[in-house]
């Protein structure tokens, strides 16, 4: 199996190009094309090897609940051309990740087992155990980062900052809220609870779009609905369908992105028991089986279908 660790076209017309955590982003008059890699991070760190059909998961799981949730807020895409292409109006990114959080885990849980309740100037409840869900969902921003880590951030300290105006805010909290609520309702259908996610927006003529991907693995936690109840009565781990285990994987190994610390190699093993926990959470989340799309000439294919919806669209 072929995976793409990252690409380099020359498309006509062409004039900015950014590579980011996972994509490839190419920006063509007043669309973007966004290449979903097979790269994968953690920690702020891309890992050293890619993972087959990781990004055609994202891709195509991103575009399918992107369709789904056109009625609850406007976005950016127009046509996935590859299983691998997204592409969308060009629109200037507000510098903020609305992280929503409906349990207690991951980040959230680290900080509550330090002895920390208050999360982005949100109180969090004393007596709460790790995978508990909160009374509502709470929403813990962070600043965008260019490079380096993404940084905790309070709706006081986004206000000060200038990030965004009062209303534009509460604007991107309604939307966070409401894409929340829905990708919970979809999730829950599939018997999956969606834990945590993280919405981006952006500007296109004044208007506020959601951007990038939403509720896919690498933006989103899950547990398995079936048999939570009892794992948590009983203090036992959730079983999760996210990329917390390639964290928990890393950690185990001596890595947390800290300075100093030496990233381990991924055996081939793990590598593919990554690549099979994401081709299931699309098989899960869309209930749709996973077509594995031929991989020989995988950035040839790419560039081809980029190229086509340009000459189609013309």
């Amino acid at each position: 199996m072929s995976a793409i660790l990252d690409t380099h076209f020359q498309l006509p017309g062409q004039t900015q190009f950014y590579r980011g955590k996972v994509r490839d982003v190419y920006t063509v008059g007043a669309y973007l094309i966004a290449v979903a890699s097979d790269r994968i991070s953690a920690f702020d760190h891309i890992l050293p090897r890619p993972i087959p059909y990781k990004g055609q998961v994202l891709n195509q799981i991103a575009a399918y609940n992107l369709e789904a949730t056109r009625d609850i807020a406007p976005n950016w895409l127009l046509a996935t051309p590859d299983p691998n292409v997204s592409i969308g109006w060009l629109c200037e990114p507000i510098r903020i990740e609305m992280v929503i959080r409906g349990y207690l885990a991951g980040h959230a849980w680290r900080q509550y087992q330090a002895g920390i309740r208050t999360l982005c100037g949100v109180i969090m409840p004393e007596g709460m155990r790790e995978n508990d869900p909160f009374p509502h969902p709470i929403i813990t921003p962070a600043t965008k980062a260019e490079e380096g880590h993404d940084e905790d951030v309070s709706k006081e300290e986004i206000l000060a900052r200038k990030l965004v105006t009062p209303a534009q805010y509460e604007q991107l909290e309604a939307y966070t809220q409401a894409l929340f609520a829905k990708g919970s309702e979809m999730a829950r259908k599939r018997g999956l609870i969606l834990v945590d996610t993280k919405y981006e927006f952006g500007f296109r003529n004044g208007e506020i779009m959601l951007i990038d991907e939403i509720h896919t693995p690498d933006s989103s936690r899950y547990f398995y609905l079936d048999g939570y109840d009892e794992r948590q009565a009983r203090g036992e781990r959730q079983k999760q369908l996210s990329k917390e285990f390639v964290r928990e994987w890393l950690m185990a190994h001596g890595f947390q992105g800290l300075d100093n610390q030496l990233m381990p190699v991924m055996p081939d093993e793990f590598v593919d028991q990554i690549s099979d926990r994401y081709i299931e959470l699309y098989e899960r989340i869309t209930g749709q089986a996973f077509v594995r799309t031929d991989t020989s000439h995988i950035e040839t294919r790419i560039e081809r279908n980029i190229l086509g919806w340009f000459v189609n669209k013309v």
